[in-house]
């Protein structure tokens, strides 16, 4: 699936940018660590691994305040 978006101070390339190395391994980590496995994918978009990544992060932390 492609990211659309309007064209306006790079914004499309930085929504279809892949996610960075640092991003993937965070992804992982985190999936892994939340019993969320399926959270990581290669090859999804920056955009998309730090929604994942924020995600993951909040629910985390909402499990670990009980």
């Amino acid at each position: 699936m492609k990211a659309t978006a309007v064209k306006y101070g790079g914004v499309q390339e930085r929504l279809s940018q892949q996610m960075s190395r640092i991003q993937a391994l965070r992804l992982k980590t985190l999936a892994e660590e939340a019993y969320q496995a399926a959270q990581f994918q290669p090859g999804i978009s920056a955009a998309e691994a730090e929604r994942r990544i924020t995600a993951l992060k909040a629910e985390i932390e909402l499990a670990n305040s009980f």
